[in-house]
Order: structure tokens, then sequence, then C-alpha cells
């Protein structure tokens, strides 16, 4: 039976990677024409379609998600987004979850070289190479760019996958220090069924069901400065570890 199931989901998944592409060569042309029209207004529409894509593959592959808002959040408003990083289902769930207001997401360069979603990838985020003190100050400057233009930015603040079974591991300072330059409220987002629907031991663990995302309340940065980065990097995490911990995170192992 346990051959049986195995090869049920790597089938499944096959089914799924033919989805994410399928629709991706459906939608790249208008990335292309869309690449031609700026940073901003094409970004913008890049993102629209980028949404789409998501509705589609999690449609398709049975994922049904909702928002759950513990505090009214304010779509009027720019923020600096940050959410847990726990799955290869991050992207999709996270174009699910910020549907209302233009976005921009900091992500890995090294994505960026995966052939037609790497172009995609390109146009849509703000590439960082953590390895490059200099690339890596280019990227921030272009994240402040960003929320100064009224665009919000999305930082997953532990920088990789999270795999420590702890709620959260250690958060690196980037997302606290462009939210106090700029003085842009934090919003924290949790993501909680990312690493049930496809974990990141593995990309054949894909199933279908349930995801949720969380809306915690803003977290305001009036009057911080660069020395309180450890006060608001180490608030942000006690919020969140405190709801995933409520939320039961099924990651988390209880001692």
């Amino acid at each position: 039976m346990r051959y049986i199931l195995r090869f049920i989901s790597i089938l499944f998944t096959v089914y799924a990677f033919l989805i994410f592409v399928g629709f991706l060569l459906l939608i790249f042309p208008l990335v292309v024409i869309a690449s031609f029209f700026g940073k901003i207004g094409g970004g913008n529409f890049i993102y629209r379609l980028c949404h789409l894509w998501a509705d589609f593959f999690l449609l398709m592959t049975g994922i049904f998600h909702r928002n759950i808002y513990e505090s009214p959040h304010d779509r009027s408003r720019h923020y600096v987004f940050v959410f847990n990083h726990i799955s290869y289902m991050d992207i999709p769930v996270l174009l699910k979850t910020i549907r209302w207001q233009h976005i921009r997401v900091l992500g890995k360069a090294e994505m960026g070289k995966i052939p037609i979603f790497g172009f995609l990838y390109r146009c849509a985020a703000v590439m960082v190479e953590r390895g490059d003190p200099e690339k890596r100050a280019k990227s921030v400057e272009q994240l402040k760019s960003v929320l100064r233009k009224g665009i919000s930015i999305v930082i997953a603040p532990e920088g990789t996958f999270n795999m420590t079974h702890k709620p959260l591991k250690e958060f690196y300072d980037g997302a606290f220090k462009i939210a106090i330059e700029t003085q842009t409220p934090i919003k924290p987002v949790l993501f909680l069924d990312a690493y049930d629907r496809m974990g990141y031991e593995s990309i054949f663990s894909i199933t279908p069901g349930r995801s949720r995302s969380v809306y915690l309340e803003e977290i305001p940065v009036d009057g911080l400065t660069l020395d309180d980065v450890d006060f608001l990097r180490e608030k942000v995490y006690a919020i969140m570890e405190e709801k995933l911990v409520a939320y039961k995170g099924s990651w988390i192992k209880r001692s």
C-alpha cells in the first residue's frame, strides 16, 4: 500500500507540474510584452497575470485558499509584508493571499536562472544575491524605491526554508531596517498549511487540501531608529511565533 500511495503522489506531482508549466507558457507572451512597459506599469500587470496563474494552479490541484483576518486590514496602505517561509508552495499561496495591493517580492537571484520561469521571476521580483554585499545593498535600495512609490514589498525574514521544526528559524535584519528607514509599518502574514500541501523535504509531496493565511495586526515603526532594529525584529518574531503555535502549525514539534 505504501508503494501504491507513493506512486499516486508522484503521478499527482507530475500532473501539477504540467499545470504549472502549461499555464506559464500560456501567459509568457503577455509577460514579455508587459516587460517593455517598465518596472512599475509592466510589473503591476505581470503580477495580475501571476494572480491568474495562482488561481488556476491551486484550483486544478484541489487546493482551496482562504484568508483569516485577526484585525482589519487597510488595503489602501502599503506595508512591509513578512511571512514564514516553510514550503515550495509559498509563492502561489502568497499570490492568493495578497490580492488588492501592488507588491514586489524579494527573491533569490538563483531562481532567475530557471528557463522561462526565471524571466517572469526577474520581471516580478527584486532579486538579491546574499553572498555579494554590493549586490545585496543594491537590492535593498530597490526595495526602498518601491516603497516610496507606494508599492508594498514582501520579504521572508527567515531567508530560506525553516527546517528546524520550530515555529520559525532566526530572522535576518533586512526587512526591519527597511521598515524603519522608510517608516513603513510591518504586516506579518502566516502561512498555516503550505507545509502540508508541499513540504520542503521533497517536490513530490504535493497534496490537495486547504490553504489558510492569517493577517496579523500591523506593527507600526513610527519614531523608531536603526538602533531599534533588534527590538523590532524580536517583537515581530515573538508575535509570529506565538500565533503559529496557537494555530498548531503541523511542522512544529512539541517538546
